[in-house]
């Protein structure tokens, strides 16, 4: 169903469950200039409450946007809530949209129920021992391959190519790694680069006691879901989690940046204990 933003512009939306007690779930997916592609986590606990999921302005299914600043992303999420018709909402951000679900509670504090940081990136420099782990699950071959890729037209054969080498090395199971990329790889939808580039330079803009500030001013409770395997250091993340005065953090052992494929199990209990309210959101 599509929602119309106060600037006109068309956001692609699905929703699932059905209303209860409970807060409604808004999911952010990551990026950025990526596509919602969550219904797993939807399914884990949709029985729980309505879940709602969105492809962000100028992103996958949902209408083109020149304007990609996060402070327009957050006001888009609750737009969507207003619309939607609660009054406050549980956010579940995984990898970019962490950093976003973040930004939202902090700015719009009195809406947010809970904050879920799934994957996120934390504070501090994450991505120089990311791109190091990174290249260490990667051959030479694969190395050189992505870097031909790399900054020039593909084909459509080519763009598969180029995602799957991209995000294998986010799986911690290395023998499966391939197969999961590829699936998020095939998806027929085009990466936008240019909101990537875009809200990348917003939040670099930032300075340094930006996110510390926010964390340690959230009043709902957070979630901290990371898993151990994740190329993005955990480290960063802990830091950023040590400002935020009402959290929990739980590590997902043999599980990568995508917990929920290489241990659903257990990242379905840990959802729905804390969906639920039996732990931190």
């Amino acid at each position: 169903m599509p929602f119309s933003t106060s600037d006109g512009v068309r956001l692609w939306t699905a929703t699932t469950g059905t209303a209860t007690s409970r807060p409604a779930v808004v999911i952010l997916h990551g990026g950025p200039g990526l596509w919602d592609d969550y219904a797993v986590l939807a399914e884990m606990i949709d029985d729980l409450t309505v879940v709602h999921r969105f492809d962000q302005r100028g992103c996958g299914r949902s209408d083109p946007s020149e304007l990609q600043t996060m402070a327009r992303h957050a006001q888009d999420i609750d737009e969507l809530r207003a619309y939607f018709g609660h009054e406050r909402i549980v956010v579940l951000g995984h990898s970019f949209g962490a950093t976003l679900a973040l930004l939202y509670a902090g700015t719009y504090g009195d809406q947010t129920a809970g904050l879920i940081y799934l994957g996120g990136v934390g504070i501090g420099d994450w991505s120089t021992p990311s791109r190091a782990e990174q290249l260490r699950r990667m051959t030479a071959e694969q190395i050189a391959q992505l870097d031909e890729l790399s900054g020039r037209q593909r084909s459509p054969a080519e763009e598969t190519e180029f995602r799957m080498l991209s995000w294998f090395t986010d799986h911690a199971d290395q023998d499966r790694a391939m197969e999961w990329a590829y699936r998020s790889a095939s998806v027929d939808l085009p990466i936008n680069f240019a909101a990537n580039r875009a809200l990348m330079v917003d939040i670099r803009s930032w300075p340094d006691e930006f996110l510390p500030g926010l964390a340690a001013g959230l009043e709902c409770p957070v979630t901290f879901i990371h898993g151990d395997g994740d190329p993005r250091p955990v480290s960063t993340v802990q830091d950023l989690a040590a400002h935020v005065p009402h959290h929990t953090f739980e590590l997902i052992p043999s599980a990568g940046h995508s917990p929920w494929l290489e241990q659903p199990d257990l990242f379905r209990s840990v959802l729905r204990r804390v969906v639920s309210g039996e732990e931190g959101a």
